[in-house]
């Protein structure tokens, strides 16, 4: 029994070895596809002068980031599901807190970002009070 569970996992590795690259095709395609998306939305807004558009492309750029991050470590977990050694699931756990911290720290930024955009989109009137710029200083109380 134990030799026939060894050989179904000397035959699965090459299987494993295949998805694993895959999945690793699969977040390098999407960077690439973001970065695609990145410079030709960044290229049209210097074009027409639209310098306040950088941030709906930064915004999309870091979506695609986000997913391939993903992506990355789906496919270092499929690395180590057959057999893995402490020294396998060590480098795991450093590669996942790494991509982890990064893809939160990106998804803060891509809701920052959102809400920056949104809050740009209001109009003055549908903004909270305390957003709202005053040109003119209130009068000052004299003793």
């Amino acid at each position: 029994m134990a030799e026939m569970v060894e050989g179904l996992e000397h035959s699965l590795v090459p299987l494993l070895q295949f998805v694993r690259l895959l999945i690793e095709a699969a977040a390098a395609f999407w960077i690439l596809v973001g970065v695609a998306y990145a410079i030709t939305g960044m290229v049209s807004a210097h074009i027409h002068q639209r310098f306040d558009s950088f941030r709906p492309v930064r915004l999309r750029f870091s979506r695609y980031l986000s997913l391939a991050l993903e992506f990355q470590l789906a496919a270092d977990i499929l690395s180590t599901t057959i057999a893995p050694t402490f020294d396998e699931l060590g480098r795991l756990a450093i590669v996942a807190v790494i991509r982890t911290g990064l893809n939160v720290f990106l998804s803060k930024e891509m809701k920052e970002e959102r809400e920056g955009i949104l809050h740009q989109e209001q109009p003055v009137e549908a903004r909270p009070a305390d957003s709202v710029f005053h040109p003119v200083a209130p009068p000052v109380a004299r003793a």
